[in-house]
């Protein structure tokens, strides 16, 4: 089990259209995601602000990242949360695939 900076176990579910993250059984947080042709689109993360500066979305999004490569599916980092963290640890690098003209058309119909 992970824990967060200030020591509250945290644990990260996938919700089928989103990974979700909860503090000592409270959700906290999500990173949405759209499954399109062997690629995991992530458009939106949000952390509530009541637990802003606690490492949240960097858990949340490692462990999303790490579930989609197990799953053999590619990375499209559209949420600056999730490129963010890519740019911070490269090891990810081979599984991403940039956003492209037809991810941006289907994100235009959610």
């Amino acid at each position: 089990m992970t824990t967060d900076k200030n020591g509250a176990p945290t644990e990260v579910t996938d919700d089928s259209d989103r990974f979700s993250i909860s503090v000592d059984g409270t959700k906290a947080g999500f990173t949405e995601y759209i499954d399109h042709d062997g690629q995991r689109i992530f458009p939106h993360t949000e952390i509530d602000d009541a637990f802003g500066g606690r490492g949240l979305a960097t858990i949340l999004v490692q462990e999303a990242l790490e579930v989609t490569r197990a799953a053999g599916l590619r990375i499209v980092p559209v949420c600056s949360m999730v490129a963010g963290f890519i740019d911070k640890h490269p090891e990810f690098n081979d599984v991403v695939d940039p956003v492209t003209t037809d991810v941006k058309r289907i994100l235009s119909r959610r």
